[in-house]
């Protein structure tokens, strides 16, 4: 059998300018493994990082989107790359393992006031309607960043984003204590932190895109994600025992000095991988630098992700931060008790994501389509909590302890979204992923405005936890769910044609 030849000539470009020749016998003969021919060998006569990004865009004549016979021939060049190279593999475990670090003191920063506003408020005379004001500004500053986070991961990589936004809400964490009592300036600190936090998962969205294979991509997404949980949980944890021994103001002392810690150290290894072969963190090609809005809002895909997100978060946010609320009555605990009780959702998470990410990527690798896989994991992440909120609802008699089982387990189970949504962005555009995810991310936010406030109202008016906590959330999970099933795609789209 003679060898084959593949010639890649890609057109010159500030990121990626290079004529490639590659000697493969393996992937021509890809195609012929159907036909009994089986590969035996690979030769590469130059060492590239292949991903989606790197093919020429639709306006140089070639197709954004590769046929999946494409993307598995270029899964193969990665894997074997890997093989090659095992310190390239290592380099990339080494990047997102720095991303998740950082979503864990993303999710210390925001929770960090739910617990601190209580001195706070005692201490600065707040009342709850100014004290709510306070906690509710967090979510204009990331609501208003989505966007705006995802054009600048696109235009500059989503490292450079994420190096910088947890350097802006970093800082702004720390300024708390000076700016406390001046409510102005306490409103835009907190405003500063959820631009700073908001950018975050369109960044990590960019920087998985380009990186990550798809074979691999769904435990990327669960493993960075769920670095959210850990923050939860270790923010509730240490909050505390550091506002009792040190006072409110070392919370955000002590947090943001933990985010200008991992700046230095994403710095320096940012560096040492410049110095060897680097990861791929090049920004994608500037001639897809205009972005496709009248593509996306035409596309049933798009708004289909658009209101997942937000039903999603809805549950997530009014849960996150009436929980505690919840179980202080439910269970007659104090409130140090009750938030450690209110952590046990997000352990359940962790553990439930890693878990989904293997449970996708095993579906795919073993041939099963994108779509079904996706649609599959987040309908478990909607229709689980949905059952679990109507159990809890109902008058059965359950003791309180039970219902604590039956919310945790519900809302531990509603993390194979990021199975599910979460990884979709990824699969339909790499191109746009980190923009599309603050197109969504954006409706996301909205929950975290109106339905915490419109909990506490409902609350207020009501008394009745069914109807102000669990009734909108079941809703929102079930129309989710409809509208995810029938609508939602993995298919790769072409936004730039109008496919």
């Amino acid at each position: 059998m003679g060898m084959d030849h593949l010639h890649l000539h890609f057109p010159p470009h500030p990121s990626h300018s290079l004529t490639t020749r590659w000697s493969l016998s393996a992937l021509p003969q890809r195609r012929r493994r159907r036909g009994k021919h089986t590969p035996t060998h690979l030769h590469l006569h130059s060492n590239i990082h292949i991903t989606r990004a790197c093919w020429p865009s639709k306006s140089k004549g070639i197709s954004n989107s590769i046929s999946k016979e494409e993307e598995e021939e270029v899964e193969e060049v990665v894997h074997v790359e890997d093989a090659n190279d095992p310190f390239r593999l290592i380099r990339r475990y080494k990047l997102i393992g720095l991303t998740s670090l950082a979503f864990v003191i993303c999710n210390m920063d925001k929770v960090n006031l739910s617990v601190a506003i209580i001195p706070m408020s005692h201490q600065l005379g707040w009342n709850a309607s100014t004290a709510g004001l306070v906690q509710s500004s967090f979510f204009w500053g990331y609501a208003l960043s989505q966007l705006p986070g995802g054009w600048l991961a696109k235009k500059w990589t989503g490292r450079k984003v994420l190096e910088f936004g947890v350097l802006g809400w970093s800082l702004a964490t720390a300024v708390v204590p000076f700016v406390a009592g001046f409510m102005p300036g306490l409103i835009i600190s907190r405003i500063m932190v959820g631009i700073g936090e908001g950018v975050s998962p369109s960044a990590a969205t960019e920087l998985i895109a380009r990186t990550i294979p798809l074979s691999q991509r769904s435990r990327a997404v669960a493993f960075v994600f769920s670095g959210l949980s850990v923050g939860s949980v270790l923010g509730l944890i240490f909050a505390p025992p550091c506002i009792e021994n040190f006072g409110w103001e070392s919370v955000f002392y002590i947090f943001g000095l933990l985010g200008l810690l991992w700046f230095v150290g994403f710095r320096q290894s940012a560096d040492e991988e410049n110095s060897a072969v680097p990861v791929q963190t090049t920004p994608l090609d500037e001639s897809i630098t205009a972005v496709p809005w009248k593509a996306f809002l035409k596309s049933r895909v798009v708004w289909a992700m658009v209101y997942v997100h937000f039903c999603g978060n809805w549950g997530h946010y009014t849960f996150l931060s009436w929980l505690p609320t919840y179980f202080s009555e439910e269970l007659d605990l104090d409130l140090t008790n009750a938030a450690l009780v209110a952590v046990l959702p997000s352990l359940g998470s962790i553990l439930v994501s890693n878990i989904a990410a293997s449970f996708a990527d095993k579906l795919i690798s073993n041939g099963i389509e994108t779509t079904f896989v996706r649609k599959l994991c987040q309908t478990i992440a909607f229709v689980s909590p949905a059952i679990c909120m109507t159990i809890c609802s109902l008058d059965l008699g359950l003791s309180p302890w039970t219902i604590v089982a039956v919310i945790t387990t519900g809302l531990a189970l509603s993390s194979f979204a990021l199975a599910g949504l979460y990884c979709t962005h990824q699969d339909i555009s790499p191109e746009f992923a980190s923009i599309l995810l603050g197109l969504t991310s954006t409706a996301g936010a909205f929950p975290g405005i109106v339905g915490v406030a419109l909990t506490g109202y409902l609350l207020d008016q009501t008394h009745s936890w069914t109807l102000a906590l669990f009734a909108p959330s079941i809703f929102f999970y079930i129309t989710g769910s409809i509208v995810w099933l029938a609508f939602a795609s993995s298919k790769p789209q072409n936004f730039l044609n109008g496919d």
